[in-house]
This record gives structure tokens, C-alpha cells and sequence, in this order.
């Protein structure tokens, strides 16, 4: 194991009030979480590693700003062509015994990031990924699924596609604070942008989405740069910590630091479920993460 340094973190206002009913009413079985998937989409630029951000609404436990993600579906169980890694293998990589939870991880990762951002981590065979997603005809396959108005393997089977499951990395497990109200178990993968898809917002339910360089938004953590751009009446004035979960800013610092996509990629993540902790700091309630200690020049290790 790595040195694990104690960091704290901002406690989002969205979070404030659940954190003190917790503390006011003694702490009680914190609610069930429920499995969720969410996906790192990476480019390089001339400035570093660039990601897509988008605003989430209502009071998700990803954060005001996050990547694309969300819960796990039912239909995430149906059955789909599938490509690459099999099941049972990234069950081994996530570190868990229960292979079905990690293909609905899977389905749902790319499902997700294709409701959300029309990115589309699917093809006819391992050779190729589908192209052009930015279509009208896309927005509205997006959007019925979206709706739940047809499954995401229906519209995959129909056009004759496969998970091309070879095109996710997994990278980190962050399980929601138990005060919290909405709690999520969340699985992060990272992929890179298939040749020819673009990302871009969901018409009905998009209101803010775009490629963020990692190394600009630390920089500016401080500042208020992003929420005011955002421009949301939960997003102005409010610092990157105020925007984010710990997970989404720790993964930013390591994305500032890396080389490269491939670089960020390639490195070893060893299995282990994050969770931030509630404590009192003389008399500021902030969440308390236990994450290893950044090497200069290279991400921290997930381990």
C-alpha cells in the first residue's frame, strides 16, 4: 500500500443540510446506495489533458458538475453484443467476485456516457467504432433511451452494434458519505472520443456541457471561473470544491499531472473502495478522504 495522506475537501452546499440533520439526530444507518457508472472522456490538447463536464441538476451524488454518469438501469441486464474483455474478467480488474454487477457497471458506463454526451463506445466488430453519432436521428435515439422509452440494447441491436467494451479502462470506486441523502456506489471508467463522434449536450435535458483542460481548472479551483460560466443559480460564485465531489477533483488533479492520454491510461490502479468521512473542523464541517500522496510529475496511484 501507498502512503495515504488525509486530505479535506469543501462540503458542497447541496450536501449541508444532510450533513447536519446526521450530526443534529445522531448518527443513524445510512441509506442503501445505489450502483451507479460514470466515464472519464479524454482528449489530448496543446495545454494537457482536456475532459468533458456537464451540469447535473437536482441534487446528485456525482456533483453540481461531474462527468457523465448515473445510476444502473434494469435493462442493463439484457443481453448485448458485446466485445472485448469479458465479464468475468473485469470483474477481476474491479475486484469484486460478482460478475454480474460488473457487466451492468459496463453497460451502464457506456449507456450513460451515450444518453449524456452521444459519444458512443460501440461497433459491428473489434476493428471499428460506429461514426458520426451527432445526427438528428442520433439525438432522438439518445433521448428515447434517455426516457426510458426504449433500451439502450434495443437501439445497439437494432443497428446491428456491440459493446466495444475494449475502449473503457476502469479506474476508481467512490462510495457516496453515509449523512448523505442520495447515496451511489460508483464505478469510474476512462475512454477516450471514438475517430468521428463529437460529444454534445442532451437536448431536453442538457444545460451546460463542454471539454475542460484539467490543468486550467486546478489552477482556478479557487476561483469561481467555472460555476459562473456554468451559470446556474447553484453554480455562480462557487469554487471548483463547492462544484464537485472529492472524487471528481481528486481525478482532475491526477489528469493536470499526467502525460498524455495514453499516459493516464496506462497507469496501474489497484482496487479500493474511496468514501469521504464527515468531521468537524474547528467548527467547519468538511469531508475528510483518505487518497495517496501525489508523485511530482505523475498521478497519484489508486490503490
Amino acid at each position: 500500500m501507498p502512503h495515504l495522506a488525509r486530505r479535506l475537501f469543501v462540503l458542497p452546499p447541496d450536501l449541508e443540510g444532510a450533513a447536519r440533520s446526521w450530526l443534529e439526530h445522531g448518527e443513524r444507518t445510512p441509506r442503501k446506495p445505489r450502483f451507479a457508472s460514470s466515464v472519464v472522456l479524454l482528449r489530448d490538447s496543446p495545454t494537457g489533458l482536456e475532459t468533458w463536464l456537464g451540469y447535473r441538476p437536482g441534487e446528485s451524488p456525482l456533483g453540481v458538475v461531474a462527468f457523465p454518469g448515473g445510476s444502473l438501469d434494469a435493462s442493463d441486464d439484457d443481453a448485448v453484443g458485446w466485445l472485448g474483455p469479458s465479464p468475468q474478467h473485469w470483474a477481476e480488474q474491479m475486484g469484486t467476485d460478482d460478475v454480474g454487477l460488473a457487466r451492468r457497471h459496463v453497460v451502464g458506463a457506456v449507456r450513460e456516457l451515450f444518453e449524456e454526451t452521444g459519444v458512443l463506445l460501440a461497433g459491428p466488430d473489434l476493428s471499428s467504432t460506429v461514426e458520426a453519432t451527432s445526427t438528428a436521428e442520433w439525438m432522438k435515439a439518445r433521448e428515447a433511451v434517455a426516457s426510458q422509452e426504449k433500451s439502450f440494447t434495443e437501439e445497439l441491436a437494432k443497428r446491428g452494434l456491440s459493446l466495444r467494451t475494449d475502449l473503457l479502462k476502469p479506474l476508481v470506486n467512490w462510495l457516496s458519505p453515509d449523512f448523505a441523502h442520495r447515496r451511489f456506489n460508483t464505478r469510474y471508467f476512462a475512454a477516450t472520443v471514438p475517430m468521428n463522434q463529437q460529444p454534445s449536450i442532451l437536448e431536453s435535458k442538457g444545460v451546460w456541457g463542454r471539454w475542460v483542460c484539467a490543468t486550467k481548472a486546478i489552477a482556478e479551483r479557487d476561483a469561481t471561473v467555472l460555476g459562473d460560466e456554468v451559470g446556474q443559480e447553484n453554480t455562480v460564485g462557487l469554487t471548483l470544491g463547492q462544484l464537485m465531489v472529492p472524487g471528481t477533483e481528486i481525478m482532475l488533479e491526477k489528469m493536470a499531472k499526467a502525460n498524455g492520454c495514453i499516459a493516464y491510461l496506462s497507469y496501474k490502479r489497484t482496487p479500493h473502495v474511496y468514501q469521504p468521512r464527515l468531521v468537524d473542523e474547528n467548527g467547519t464541517l468538511m469531508l475528510e478522504v483518505e487518497a495517496a500522496k501525489t508523485v511530482a510529475g505523475e498521478p497519484q496511484r489508486e490503490r
